[in-house]
């Protein structure tokens, strides 16, 4: 059975959670990572969900910000010394936006061992991914779209997964209309919440061009997706946010609504 592992849930500001990102489980046993968060919790992450670096071997980055990239160091700088000793079979690759490519190049450049950095081009390839542009990926033919972001260029991407189900990731910005094409239809929507619209004079999503579980939710709807989840968001009662996200949103949507914890495992 197909799964999506959900590594992080939070923001780039949380401190009892880690940052958004996840996983993409196939019938192999096999992983397209997405995003690795801000730093070497990761590391952490993947030990405990008892995920072995040898699974993973394609990587999206959605975009700059340093709660999606940074983690990236320590994928390759992990995976890199695997390959060293003779640990990992197989390449290793990077997809993202073409402006990103030389970023990640960069910033690994700066901060890992030049001989394992020089397994860049080598055994381990950035990818530069472009609007509309469809690879394969594991057994899935994944299509990327610009989300048209008012920061960061960013992009998302659709599949359709083994099971005969589309799944969408919408990147951590509302949803662009312009995007239509890419996400309607879907049958899972993965989108952020920076919180609850009860919340908003609180948090100020919008300021940050954020979306609350209202405006997901009643967007979720009006597109007729019958599986929504929800993360990227705040961090300040963890223990309590599934029950309230989930209370607020089912005022706005009546489809299959999720709002994982940090490692927590949905059935596709």
């Amino acid at each position: 059975m197909e799964q999506l592992y959900v590594f992080g849930t939070g923001n780039a500001a949380v401190t009892h959670c880690y940052n958004t990102c996840f996983g993409i489980r196939d019938n192999s046993n096999r992983f397209f990572m997405v995003d690795a968060g801000g730093g070497n919790g990761i590391l952490r992450i993947l030990e405990d969900m008892k995920i072995p670096f040898e699974q993973i071997h394609d990587i999206f980055i959605t975009h700059e910000h340093t709660d999606h990239i940074l983690g990236i160091v320590w994928m390759v700088r992990f995976i890199a010394t695997r390959i060293k000793t003779g640990l990992y079979d197989g390449d290793l690759n990077i997809y993202c936006h073409e402006d990103l490519a030389p970023v990640v190049d960069t910033i690994c450049r700066l901060t890992i061992q030049n001989k394992l950095y020089q397994l860049i081009g080598d055994r381990i390839h950035l990818v530069p991914v472009h609007d509309g542009e469809t690879l394969p990926i594991l057994n899935y033919d994944v299509t990327f779209f610009d989300i048209h972001s008012t920061k960061a260029r960013q992009f998302g991407f659709t599949t359709l997964l083994e099971n005969h189900r589309r799944l969408t990731c919408a990147g951590d910005e509302p949803y662009n209309p312009v995007c239509r094409p890419f996400v309607e239809g879907s049958d899972w929507l993965l989108h952020e919440a920076f919180c609850l619209y009860s919340e908003r004079e609180i948090f100020k999503p919008y300021e940050k061009h954020h979306s609350t579980v209202k405006d997901a939710c009643e967007l979720a709807s009006e597109l007729q997706i019958p599986n929504l989840v929800l993360w990227h968001t705040e961090d300040r009662s963890i223990n309590s946010r599934k029950k309230r996200y989930l209370a607020e949103g089912i005022q706005y949507y009546n489809g299959n609504l999720y709002v994982p914890d940090d490692q927590e495992i949905l059935n596709l």
